[in-house]
């Protein structure tokens, strides 16, 4: 897998270049829709034709505008050739610049994939902040006490493996909270063997579940002894991607996929999310007006993983037939019920939505066991009674599922 290369001198070009095209652009088309509607009532006051001071206008917007943005795209092109010579550090070296480049890659990773951009990055398998070579060598120099019970980990929109690290929610009974993340913990405390993914967020879901289903596959192919066991946890977009990745279908005789016993979903929009709605018609709100619409292309720049949420995922992509479900979701209140079917719940992904129970239809995860706290989105990434959850759920069941076990 790729690693970014990125270094501080693109970050500064990459914002020289939106600058040019968002920004810029924006105030300039902005500007010249007000200057078009005024100029336009004078013009048909004075006989219909454009009036000098009209042309005047028009000349001086043009010279400024143009020179604005010969500076920013000859700035943005020189930046860009002098980090090509190895000045200034790689963002990769410390965590903000981490931070920016997975935020980026979930704002526009798509456009930056697809302009194979110092900033895009690969899924990759993720060990003291590098990407793990997925051969055996690798694998068993990463893992050095590998396990036959492999829990994986995947993030969120704009999150990078990091984000399972911050500080936890402190309890409500007074006892101190744990700093560390629920793989570390689990490792510690029940011999699991975590492994963090890090996904370039502004891909399409699709796509990302097609690379997370052969990551898999060529993870537990190179794992130094025999996986038994295999549980997923995905947090908001990451539950999107797992579940598209365990319906990706393999001629293997044994796939990956029979080895997952649980699917882990922390406020995991499957229903969707209402904010990327709010969004959609917002942009088409703008788009109305000349003098508003320059702001609703602001919005449209958002990337396809994030349009993804809209929606969520499928309700025709089929669960594992031999995995147990769980999912938790979290709301603003006390209590599920005092939180209405439309509201946004811990912010950002409503209670019905984490729980994919639609108000009409057959839910999503019959039968799925479900943990409801007091919080919001971001919690769900490391919270005592969510990881008592999961190191209860992971140990409900210790031998791989039969073959001949009914769906649950």
């Amino acid at each position: 897998m790729k690693q970014a290369e990125a270094n501080n001198l693109d970050a500064a070009a990459l914002a020289a270049h939106y600058a040019e095209d968002l920004l810029l652009g924006t105030v300039r088309d902005v500007h010249g829709a007000i200057a078009g509607r005024i100029h336009g009532l004078n013009d048909k006051l004075n006989g219909g034709g454009p009036t000098v001071s009209h042309r005047v206008h028009d000349g001086i917007a043009r010279c400024v505008y143009g020179g604005l943005s010969l500076g920013l795209k000859a700035g943005a092109r020189g930046l860009t050739q002098v980090g090509r010579t190895g000045v200034g550090g790689r963002l990769e070296d410390t965590p903000h610049g981490r931070f920016l480049t997975s935020a980026v890659n979930g704002l526009i990773g798509d456009r930056l994939t697809e302009q194979a951009h110092p900033f895009a990055f690969d899924m990759g398998v993720r060990v003291g902040h590098h990407d793990v070579v997925l051969d055996e060598a690798g694998v068993a120099a990463a893992f050095p006490d590998a396990g036959e019970r492999v829990v994986v980990f995947v993030h969120g929109l704009c999150e990078n493996e990091a984000f399972w690290n911050r500080e936890a929610r402190p309890r409500q009974d007074d006892r101190p909270a744990a700093a560390t993340s629920y793989g570390e913990r689990l490792r510690t405390e029940d011999g699991w063997t975590p492994v963090f993914v890090r996904v370039n967020t502004g891909l399409p879901v699709a796509e990302n579940g097609v690379a997370m289903a052969a990551l898999l596959d060529r993870l537990v192919e190179c794992w130094p002894t025999d996986v038994r066991r295999l549980a997923l946890v995905g947090h908001s977009m990451g539950g999107l991607i797992l579940r598209a990745a365990c319906a990706v279908t393999t001629d293997r005789d044994t796939p990956w996929t029979d080895l997952v016993t649980d699917v882990v979903c922390l406020g995991t929009p499957h229903l969707g999310a209402p904010l990327e709605r709010v969004v959609d018609r917002g942009v088409a709100a703008l788009g109305r007006l000349p003098e508003s619409a320059p702001f609703g292309r602001i919005l449209e720049y958002r990337s396809v993983g994030i349009l993804d949420l809209r929606h969520g995922l499928a309700r025709d992509v089929q669960n594992l037939p031999r995995a147990r479900y769980r999912l938790v979701a979290a709301t603003l209140s006390s209590s599920p019920r005092s939180v209405s079917a439309g509201s946004l719940g811990d912010m950002l992904v409503p209670y019905a939505s984490a729980l994919g129970r639609p108000r009409r239809g057959p839910e999503m995860f019959p039968g799925a066991e479900t943990l409801h706290i007091r919080g919001g989105h971001f919690d769900l990434l490391n919270h005592d009674d969510v990881y008592a959850a999961i190191k209860g759920w992971l140990r409900d069941r210790t031998d791989p599922p039969t073959r001949d076990e009914a769906p649950v």
